[in-house]
């Protein structure tokens, strides 16, 4: 059988960083209630100018250098972002222009903070059915241009960045010790959409809009969803938490990171965090976390990672993959 393997891992944050203190000149706000409530310290910006498909091809050059394969090598280009550069045509188009493919297919997917594991669901369904052999994945935002940057309870929970992965696909014998994807687990509810949404859009408002979150439906059913979507990972592949070398979350909050380990009891020392120096980078925050912990080495190859995430609609899934 095909599994969709990682053969690269790349990221890219903006080089302004933005402490809580520097915001709590301006915003109702302090250094302490913020880390207190979420955990994070500072978050990077982007630059005047400085566009989402710019952050995601820096991204994905770094992919594709750590994978040492050529653009001209891709088959296929999925960007997740809710921060698109336009309306259309689509982020990654603009990554495959810039990144000097003119070969195979490019599109975005759009699930919000669950954007970048819907999308890696969608690139190993490809690799699978044998539609490509080579899928670099994105997840790119620039969450900066739709805060209220008067709204204390928003915008200090929220960075920019971009992160990448290459797929590549390999034949496996179907054992859990394969390397590459085994399992991707995606779910919505559409019911919850005034939990989290942002009040814009071409087709309603014709303007961008802004973050609107209710913080604790949100953490509610964060821990609830992320808890069941990991169980239901875990148990579709036979296995348990404690078959795990590391879980990988989607970057929200602290607490929700903590209360989702200790739900699953799952030991924080193998939980990687960077959501105090990088804030919530939605459709990146995965990507971006995965890239560090692998660069630094705490992701070796042969472990068994799990990712997660859930964002607005609602959201939500998980990817378990053997590195």
């Amino acid at each position: 059988m095909r599994r969709s393997v990682f053969i690269g891992c790349g990221s890219y944050l903006p080089e302004r960083v933005v402490t809580n203190s520097e915001l709590a000149a301006s915003v109702d706000t302090s250094d302490e209630w913020i880390v207190e409530r979420t955990g994070i310290r500072e978050r990077h910006i982007a630059a005047s100018g400085e566009k989402t498909s710019d952050l995601a091809i820096a991204a994905a050059r770094s992919a594709l250098t750590v994978a040492a394969i050529e653009a001209n090598e891709i088959d296929l280009i999925i960007v997740a972002t809710a921060t698109p550069d336009e309306t259309f045509p689509a982020t990654a188009t603009t990554v495959q222009s810039g990144l000097g493919m003119t070969r195979g297919a490019a599109f975005d997917v759009q699930a919000v903070c669950s954007g970048f594991i819907y999308a890696l669901s969608i690139a190993d369904n490809f690799i699978r059915a044998g539609s490509a052999d080579t899928v670099l994945v994105v997840g790119a935002e620039t969450f900066s241009r739709i805060l209220d940057w008067k709204d204390r309870t928003t915008c200090v929970l929220f960075g920019d960045g971009a992160g990448a992965v290459v797929l590549r696909a390999a034949e496996a014998k179907g054992e859990i010790t394969d390397r590459g994807i085994h399992s991707t687990c995606i779910h919505s509810d559409g019911r919850m959409h005034d939990a989290l949404y942002v009040d814009g859009g071409p087709s309603s408002t014709q303007t961008t809009g802004f973050l609107r979150m209710n913080g604790r439906e949100v953490f509610r059913h964060a821990v609830v969803n992320l808890s069941a979507v990991i169980t239901e990972a875990l148990n579709g592949l036979g296995l348990t938490p404690t078959d795990l070398d590391w879980l990988v979350p989607h970057q929200a909050n602290q607490r929700i990171l903590e209360a989702t380990a200790k739900r699953l009891g799952f030991p924080l020392s193998k939980v990687v965090s960077t959501i105090a120096r990088h804030a919530n980078t939605s459709a990146a925050s995965v990507p971006l976390a995965l890239a560090e912990a692998v660069g630094d080495g705490r992701i070796k190859q042969g472990q068994l990672v799990l990712m997660e995430a859930m964002g607005g609609g609602f959201t939500w899934g998980s990817c378990v993959a053997r590195w």
